[in-house]
């Protein structure tokens, strides 16, 4: 029997961490292609990228596979590069958009994979496959209105909160820099979030001379705000700038590397996960998109209140469509039967990853926004980004189970 009274904690990272400055590069790029592809006459289903990104002081190395547009150049993904870095806010000695030394290592897709991957080959009607083979988990709960588990949904939502602070140069938050981590321990009774007994932030500042106190007195109203009223009292423990200062941050201060930070990206380490990282990889990687497509399901099955917990994996081999698996956990929680829900969902999308990419509309410069504060529990947008936040499928759900 699942515990009902215990600690659970989990963190989230800034923009200006040194793995999520990778990631936004690398996502920039995945978006660089989707934009001019069909400006070139590329069919979009015919777009690969799989960028990685390394940043350490004042140096950018982008590697990886691409399959675009000619027009798409390195001199043009560098400065894709540059602008991503000056909008996130680094100006400083260490590492500045402008003085960064970037070197762009892109090469084309392997042929080896690209045919197990590709549709419609000459003399057959095989359908598109799985870009690799893997694991991915989608999951759901009634913690917070976004369905998401509160220790992650939370430290997310301090940091994105401080983060529009200080682009709008907002007070004090001025003084702030891009670096940031952040740290929440829900107390839970009866299986329900009621509290917060530690909450850590790591922030960078621009002005040396700052010491801890300081940066609370900045950053405290905003976690207040943040999180639901009466979760903090008197006997919550903060942890701010523990180090005592926190002035070079980024990747001056520590080195950067896309998807390192794949706990964060999901569900803060209350679910599982299949291992894959998602920034840099366009829709036919199923690390990416299968793992929206079962955050898709697990949150729509929850919304239409089949149960108050959902986990889902799928599993996937490479060059074949369809997935190899399907597995359904309602955790306890259910008031269906898990295999009918199993039987159920592959009849609502198509599993496969050309049918998850059109029934998500994936094939769309909609991924460096993704790439900070977390791939789920974000309001859907109305060009298409976060589309697998959408619960469209509740009332097909409710019908199918009435």
């Amino acid at each position: 029997m699942a515990r009902k009274s215990y600690l659970f904690t989990s963190e989230s990272v800034s923009e200006g961490h040194p793995d999520k400055v990778c990631d936004r590069i690398s996502d920039e790029i995945v978006d660089l292609f989707y934009r001019e592809g069909p400006k070139a006459g590329i069919d979009p289903w015919a777009i690969r990228a799989a960028c990685e990104t390394l940043a350490t002081t004042n140096k950018v190395v982008i590697a990886g596979e691409t399959r675009g547009p000619e027009t798409v150049t390195k001199d043009w993904i560098a400065h894709v590069a540059r602008m991503a870095i000056r909008d996130i806010g680094y100006e400083q000695e260490g590492f500045h958009w402008d003085k960064a030394d970037i070197e762009v290592l892109l090469h084309p897709q392997s042929a080896d994979i690209a045919q197990g991957v590709d549709a419609l080959q000459p003399g057959t009607n095989k359908e598109e496959g799985a870009g690799d083979q893997g694991i991915m988990f989608g999951y759901a709960c009634t913690e917070t209105p976004e369905l998401m588990p509160a220790p992650i949904y939370y430290a997310h939502k301090i940091l994105h909160d401080l983060a529009k602070a200080r682009h709008a140069k907002e007070g004090a938050a001025s003084l702030l820099g891009p670096d940031s981590k952040s740290q929440v321990t829900v107390r839970y009774e009866d299986g329900k979030p009621v509290g917060v007994t530690q909450i850590v932030i790591s922030h960078q500042h621009v002005d040396e001379s700052l010491l801890s106190d300081k940066i609370r007195e900045i950053v405290e109203p905003y976690v207040r705000k943040a999180l639901p009223e009466g979760w903090i009292t008197a006997d919550t423990v903060w942890h701010v700038n523990p180090t005592g200062k926190f002035f070079i941050g980024g990747p001056d201060g520590d080195s950067g590397l896309t998807g390192r930070k794949i706990i964060v990206d999901t569900y803060g380490g209350a679910a599982p996960h299949g291992g894959g990282a998602f920034s840099g990889k366009d829709p036919t990687k199923v690390d990416r998109s299968a793992a929206y497509a079962a955050r898709y399901l697990a949150k729509n099955v929850v919304a239409a209140g089949l149960a108050d917990r959902c986990t889902l994996q799928l599993s996937y081999a490479i060059g074949v469509a369809e997935p190899l698996s399907i597995y359904v956990d309602l955790h306890g929680t259910g008031h269906v039967c898990e295999e009918k829900v199993e039987e159920l969902l592959p009849q609502l999308i198509r599993l496969s990853p050309r049918g998850i990419r059109e029934h998500l509309q994936l094939n769309r410069p909609i991924y460096a926004r993704t790439s900070a504060y977390g791939h789920f529990g974000r309001t859907p947008d109305a060009d298409g980004g976060f589309s697998w936040e959408k619960t469209d499928l509740v009332d097909q759900l409710k019908s199918h189970f009435a």
